[in-house]
């Protein structure tokens, strides 16, 4: 073939014009093949009388090239124009030696002319990027770059960006520009900058997409300024100022880090005393005048007012009569002296008799109503009262008069004490509660506790279980009446207490209690505020109930006034907490209340939902109970062995936690925990371990010790925070390990105590420290949640709601169960017998002591003369 075309290239055609070269209109340029379509390349030539293709030094065949003859207008001389087309295949088969190419020759009877080389290649573009764009979070202002490396392809691909699937375009935001390399750069970060951005790779082939990668624009939070310091708290004497500041400048947004350091500051002050003036000694009296009057003075000196003190009240000049030799007038006659003193007595005389009768009026008045309850001391906040023995003559004189000029609480009966005729507590001669009869009084519960598969099937379908734990751990439930009951979450000092007439008659009610962890839930703290018990739901939200549930739980506050600002707050149904108490304020409203006791507090709710309990230290002095606990694994296969020291809110949920956690890892409870008083000091926590024998061990710690940020450990929403101390021993065969661990605060109150232990591979995990305060069910429903039996319970009210003789009623039963303080509350009740026997049963169970709360109703009862006469038979 090739020989064939070289004589037929060595003859071209005659007619061609003389002396001219031929030159090309149109050479063929580079091409991409596209999948399996063949490409076209093309030439034209003037004047020509012959055009090949040459491709990679090959002739192409004759018959593969197109011909098309012309004659150009403008010259009149011949125009040729060849096309041929080139495969796939054909390119293939010299891939890898070197680029395929193609080229024109052109004769004419002056000589040939050779057009430009053409490449052809094959157009492909691969899969995977070879630098995909990576998800990052970045500070406001700060610069972004977003690198990306397109698949290799022919031709190189095109790359263009996209944000939320819109196309970038730097020509319309300047923040914004893409490198040569391909990169997206963000000047400066800003708010709307937070999206997802895709890398875009495209040619003639395909269009490849990166994966997303999600920018969050964070905004940390900033102080504003601070507040004008307060006045003074005191008006006299030494006293405290303080000033705040809040998290606006700007307000954290997109995740940013709160403001570090205090809201609130609060520094001593000193007020000056207001001084009251004082006279000084009266003068001594002047010579007689010649009015038969002399006079004297004195002065407000003694000490003279100052610092806004009272000016002296009363005359600066006293006058009276006198006689002397110098005198010319009488004095006045004896009977004018006598009928003057008898008309100031006759005035005194009908002040006092007006006096005692109004007297008697409100006294008598006083001892008839015995349904008007003191509201002035309700709606003040009860303060003891010192009661006296009333006098035989007037068995109902009230040591403090009703006002009456306000509303009348729930309770109906008055807070101060009065004769109200014979006995009126009748109860057996045997042990006051024990048990009733068998077959004489039985109660029974209507519906027993569901089972946890069809509970929770039939919890799902409401849209309050979406913020509910999945898991039955932490959670338990039971189906309840107008008998009431209990739920227990065991191990953890939470449980729900639903008195009996809690549930109106008739109505059947599915309860839960569900423990939260900290990472469930999200519970904003500002400032210095700190969560200080577990988080807890009861439920289902709406439910009515006539009486208050108590709901009990731990919390890790050594509480004192003047030291803590504590609130309970609420999650509404919109999501958001809310305060609805402040402990230690008078209450506004009657739905809650809290007894804060030493390490758990009871809250009576009318509402069910989720509740917190939060405090904001108000002084450095205000401390939180941290309990501090120490695991290592049970054996030791290898040189290296480790030590956990757990810093946990002391609160039994929390030692739950850690304890099933340490299950899983195999690991060894070591000694029994200690509390540390963490204070409100700014300083953190500092760990370090002592006293290992050199020769046998070391540690691979590289500082002295180790330490937790005060931040971590104040809010109360990090549950888990631990130190690992590596240690590593010298020797296989050492199984003793004697060290001594040290935690303190810095600058604080220094705690440490000493470990000693054995290491042996035969060691088993066997030392737990299980809370054993709860046991039993979960779930009691109806008498066998209560301690007291209910006809008991039912006469002990009965008996002590009313007011009694000399107070022998429900505030001394409160006084002997020191209870005494929450007197306003339980007076605010219809019945508060039932609230305080309700707290006990909240208190005491399982454990309580029977015994104790029958000698305290029994010494109640003693007071107000009552015989327990009621015989054996009907008990």
């Amino acid at each position: 073939t090739g020989a064939q075309q070289s004589v037929t290239v060595a003859n071209p055609v005659s007619g061609a014009s003389p002396d001219l070269l031929p030159h090309f209109q149109l050479e063929p340029e580079d091409v991409y093949i596209v999948k399996n379509k063949a490409v076209s390349l093309a030439c034209r030539a003037t004047p020509a009388t012959q055009i090949y293709f040459k491709c990679n030094g090959e002739w192409v065949h004759q018959g593969d090239h197109v011909t098309e003859h012309s004659t150009d207008r403008g010259t009149g001389l011949p125009v040729m124009e060849v096309r041929i087309e080139v495969t796939r295949q054909q390119v293939e088969k010299i891939f890898g030696l070197e680029e395929y190419w193609c080229q024109c020759v052109a004769w004419s009877s002056s000589g040939t002319t050779k057009s430009q080389k053409a490449f052809v290649r094959i157009a492909y573009l691969r899969k995977n990027f070879e630098q995909e764009p990576t998800a990052r979070e970045v500070s406001i202002e700060q610069g972004i770059v977003l690198p990306c490396r397109p698949p290799e392809g022919i031709p190189p691909a095109e790359v263009e960006w996209l944000r939320n699937e819109e196309l970038v375009d730097p020509a319309l935001d300047a923040n914004v520009y893409v490198t040569p390399e391909h990169s997206l750069v963000l000047r400066q970060a800003r708010l709307a900058d937070t999206a997802n951005y895709t890398c875009v790779a495209k040619n003639i082939v395909a269009r490849r997409r990166s994966a997303s990668a999600a920018i969050t624009v964070y905004v940390n939070g900033g102080w504003s300024t601070w507040t004008q310091w307060s006045s003074c708290s005191t008006s006299c004497g030494r006293g405290w100022q303080k000033r705040s500041r809040t998290c606006t400048n700007p307000t954290p947004l997109n995740g940013g880090a709160f403001c570090e350091g205090q809201n609130v500051q609060k520094t001593a002050c000193t007020t000056l005393c207001p001084v009251d003036g004082a006279w000084s000694e009266w003068s001594k009296w002047s010579v007689c005048g010649a009015e038969c009057t002399h006079w004297r003075s004195r002065e407000c000196s003694e000490p003279a007012p100052r610092n806004g003190g009272r000016d002296c009240h009363g005359p600066e000049l006293d006058t009276r009569n006198c006689t002397s030799e110098l005198c010319s007038h009488a004095a006045p006659g004896a009977e004018d002296v006598a009928l003057y003193v008898g008309l100031v007595a006759v005035a005194v005389c009908l002040v006092l008799l007006l006096l005692v009768g109004v007297l008697v009026y409100c006294r008598k008045k006083g001892g008839l109503d015995a349904d008007v309850a003191d509201s002035s001391i309700l709606t003040a906040g009860f303060q003891p009262v010192s009661i006296k023995p009333s006098k035989a003559d007037n068995p109902s004189l009230l040591t403090i008069q009703p006002d009456l000029s306000t509303a009348t609480m729930t309770y109906q009966g008055s807070l101060c004490p009065r004769q109200d005729g014979p006995a009126k507590l009748q109860l057996p001669n045997g042990h006051l509660l024990s048990p009733l009869g068998a077959g004489r009084h039985t109660l029974h519960h209507s519906s027993p506790a569901a089972e946890g598969a069809d509970f929770v099937a039939r919890l799902s379908t409401q849209s309050y279980f979406r913020s509910l734990p999945r898991g039955m751990t932490n959670m338990a439930y039971g189906t309840f009446n107008f008998l009431g009951g209990r739920l227990m979450i065991p191990n953890t000092g939470i449980s729900l207490l639903i008195p009996p007439d809690a549930i109106p008659r008739g109505k059947i009610y599915e309860v839960y209690l569900t423990l939260h962890k900290q990472e469930e839930v999200r519970l904003p703290l500002a400032g210095c505020q700190t969560l200080l018990s577990p988080i807890v739901s009861c439920g289902p939200p709406g439910v009515l109930l006539t009486r208050p549930a108590i709901l009990a739980m731990g919390h890790c506050v050594e509480a004192s006034a003047e030291n803590w600002s504590i609130r309970l707050k609420k999650q509404s149904c919109e999501g958001t907490w809310e305060d609805v108490l402040q402990l230690g304020a008078e209450p506004c409203t009657e739905l809650y209340y809290c007894q804060l006791e030493a390490q758990a507090c009871y809250i009576f709710t009318e509402q069910l939902g989720r509740f917190a309990l939060v405090g904001e230290s108000l002084s450095m002095a205000a401390s939180k109970r941290l309990k501090l606990v120490l695991f290592a694994p049970a054996a030791c296969p290898s040189l290296e062995y480790n030590i956990r020291v757990y810093c946990l809110s002391d609160t039994q949920d929390v030692l739950k936690e850690v304890i099933q956690l340490e299950k899983q890892l195999g690991g060894q409870l070591i000694g029994a925990p200690r509390v540390l008083h963490f204070k409100d000091s700014y300083h953190n926590l500092r760990l370090s371990i002592h006293d290992m024998p050199s020769s046998l061990w070391k540690s691979k710690l590289l500082a002295s010790y180790q330490e937790i940020p005060f931040y971590h450990i104040w809010s109360g929403l990090q549950p888990f925070l631990h130190c690992t101390f590596t240690l590593e021993r010298l020797s296989p065969s050492t199984c003793e390990l004697a060290c001594k661990i040290w935690v303190w605060q810095v600058e604080g109150d220094g705690q440490s105590f000493t470990v000693n232990f054995n290491i042996s591979k035969d060691t088993r995990f066997s030392d737990w420290l299980v809370p054993d305060s709860e046991v039993g069910a979960p779930a009691l429903v109806g008498p066998s949640a209560f301690k007291i039996p209910f006809l008991i319970r039912q006469k002990i009210i009965s008996s002590l709601d009313p007011p009694g003789t000399r107070g022998a009623d429900w505030r001394m039963l409160a006084q002997k169960l020191n209870l005494d303080s929450h007197l306003s509350f339980f007076a605010s009740k219809p019945s508060p017998t039932a609230m305080i026997l309700n707290l006990w049963e909240a208190r005491h169970f399982p454990n309580g002591n029977l015994s104790q709360l029958a000698a305290a109703v029994a010494e109640v009862g003693k007071q107000d003369g009552a015989l327990f006469a009621v015989s054996e038979a009907e008990c």
